[in-house]
């Protein structure tokens, strides 16, 4: 049976760590630079325009061939968009 006071403890002082390593790393780099951090939202916004454009190419392109009206495009903008938002969560926790 486990403790459950020493498991939250146990939670805090990673947590504790966690800061106190991150503090150091920031003392040691100093603050990114201002065009660092723009390129790095441009980068990601990127990621999340051109999985959602090349959705809505798709979708179009399907809709007219098949005749199908608006459910290819539809699905796959969204789809495009949710892939889009995946690669940009998955930048952002990289580093």
């Amino acid at each position: 049976m486990s403790d459950p006071d020493n498991n939250e403890r146990d939670e805090m002082l990673k947590v504790i760590r966690t800061t106190q390593d991150r503090r150091q790393k920031w003392q040691e780099e100093g603050e990114r630079p201002l065009w660092k951090n723009f390129s790095m939202i441009g980068a990601l916004g990127w990621l999340i325009v051109a999985p959602t454009l090349l959705g809505v190419f798709l979708g179009r392109w399907l809709d007219s061939k098949l005749g199908t009206g608006v459910t290819f495009s539809g699905a796959l903008t969204f789809a495009g968009a949710c892939f889009g938002f995946f690669l940009a969560w998955h930048r952002m926790n990289e580093k």
